[in-house]
């Protein structure tokens, strides 16, 4: 269960990407020393229950003799949730100030499942060249290469990337594709937008938004539609709200606070 809710959840803010091309690019949206948290909720036999909350935050750091951001995203189960699924995820994505991925790492710990993904990431001769490493619950390691002239991002470098896209510029109905790259494999996801709304967070603030759907194809290309959430609609592009259609029931991930942002916050309903 954790492993796909913690999944979506960073799919679904990862967004607003619309075009390819592995360039520097302007921070837009967040600056260093951004803090995010959110509660996460399940449905338990009807019930909705708390089963823990997400951090994420943006510091400085020195990768290979350059200043570059590392962001972490850190996903813990409660006590409740312990009982039946214990879920510690971090998550840590190294790039550059102008926002091109240098590394990525996810150690996961869910239930008595211990993974390690890991992605570096090279660009020779106009191509992006992801050097991947898998290590799973048996202590087995995997080694793969991916090579592609398009982007290639990780969960957290395709979310801090995106949030300094327009989402003005998207159009109902429109689908937005993007690769991403884990530990095991580099594979395209889609997103589709569908319209504005004003949704509800945990800080008891309502906001104006955007809102999208992550979806997956079946073998006869049915579309399932898996989560939709909501990004404010302002500068900070910040996920308020993120309701998930999963096998095994229904999640949910709700914002709680926002601190040190870089703009103002004027998605917020007077």
């Amino acid at each position: 269960m954790a492993k796909k809710v913690l999944t979506l959840f960073i799919l679904c803010i990862s967004i607003l990407t619309n075009a390819w091309c592995q360039k520097p690019i302007e921070n837009k949206a967040f600056q260093v020393g951004e803090d995010l948290s959110y509660d996460l909720y399940f449905n338990w036999q009807f019930i909705w229950v708390k089963v823990g909350n997400a951090y994420m935050s943006t510091k400085s750091t020195r990768y290979k003799n350059q200043d570059a951001i590392r962001t972490y995203l850190i996903t813990k189960g409660n006590k409740r949730a312990d009982r039946f699924f214990v879920m510690r995820d971090t998550l840590t994505s190294i790039s550059t100030k102008n926002l091109v991925p240098l590394y990525f790492q996810k150690s996961a710990e869910e239930g008595k499942r211990y993974t390690v993904d890991k992605v570096w990431y090279d660009y020779v001769d106009g191509k992006t060249n992801t050097n991947l490493y898998f290590l799973d619950r048996h202590g087995n390691v995997r080694r793969n290469n991916h090579s592609t002239k398009n982007e290639v991002y990780d969960m957290i470098s395709m979310l801090n990337r995106a949030r300094s896209w327009d989402a003005k510029d998207l159009r109902p109905g429109q689908k937005i594709k993007f690769l991403m790259a884990e530990g095991k494999h580099v594979e395209e996801q889609t997103v589709i937008y569908r319209k504005k709304d004003i949704v509800k967070a945990n800080d008891d603030k309502k906001y104006n938004c955007h809102k999208l759907s992550f979806v997956e194809y079946d073998e006869r290309g049915k579309e399932h539609e898996i989560i939709t959430f909501y990004i404010t609609d302002d500068d900070n592009h910040l996920p308020v709200r993120l309701d998930m259609n999963l096998k095994f029931g229904s999640a949910k991930a709700y914002l709680v606070s926002a601190k040190n942002c870089k703009h103002p916050i004027t998605s917020i309903v007077k």
